[in-house]
């Protein structure tokens, strides 16, 4: 899952981003709604993150512009304002989600998650696929009754490519989705990152490489 958090408070904006990458997520940050839509303009995220209260360009318009221009990335809007009527507000402007400052980071997690399901169309949380089990919440895999220890890029790219549901996943939108902004696009880390995933499914091989398209996942 990829993430953009636009945040003007820096300390906490790199808070999130820390933790957010701890749980696999790729997680770009500007502190800015102007920056927002650069940013938007040329990645494509599942779920942005907002502050309402933001320079340049209101959180309230960042919102509008993201639900016209963006429809696949899901906003959830992170702000001070507390009262009944700002949220109703907030969620009346399209966000998907609303979350008040200060908040518990397992919640943000959550909610963010739960957002991210419903994009492009909803999902059950918990993935199954090829004989491999996929909890993101408890960040918990099993193949077969066999639990996995998988590094937070492993998890990325395996929770992408049973979410494509069997369907063909580019190496390039793999490193979009897996990765964040800073990413060589000629790295090769896509590459090495499915090797040893398959190393640590184990046999029957279930990521098929489709030469020249990408990989995807099925039962051997």
């Amino acid at each position: 899952m990829r993430v953009l958090v636009v945040e003007d408070e820096v300390l906490l904006a790199e808070a999130v981003q820390s933790g957010l990458r701890r749980e696999a997520m790729a997680v770009d940050v500007v502190h800015d709604g102007l920056s927002a839509l650069d940013q938007l303009a040329v990645n494509g995220y599942d779920v942005a993150v907002l502050d309402r209260d933001l320079p340049g360009m209101h959180g309230d318009d960042l919102c509008r512009a993201i639900i016209a221009q963006h429809p696949q990335c899901r906003v959830l809007m992170l702000t001070a304002a507390r009262r009944l009527d700002d949220k109703v507000a907030g969620l009346g402007l399209g966000a998907d989600d609303y979350l008040t400052k200060p908040f518990e980071f397992p919640e943000l997690v959550a909610r963010i998650r739960a957002v991210g399901r419903r994009s492009p169309a909803a999902l059950p949380p918990v993935l199954e696929l090829a004989g491999v089990t996929l909890d993101p919440f408890r960040r918990e895999i099993v193949r077969d009754g066999r639990p996995l220890l998988l590094t937070r890029k492993e998890f990325a790219v395996l929770e992408l490519l049973m979410r494509a549901g069997g369907g063909v996943v580019s190496a390039e939108e793999l490193l979009e989705k897996a990765w964040d902004v800073n990413a060589d696009p000629f790295t090769n880390a896509v590459r090495i990152t499915i090797s040893t995933l398959r190393a640590k499914l184990g046999p029957p091989p279930v990521i098929h490489t489709v030469t020249g398209v990408g990989y995807r996942m099925a039962a051997a």
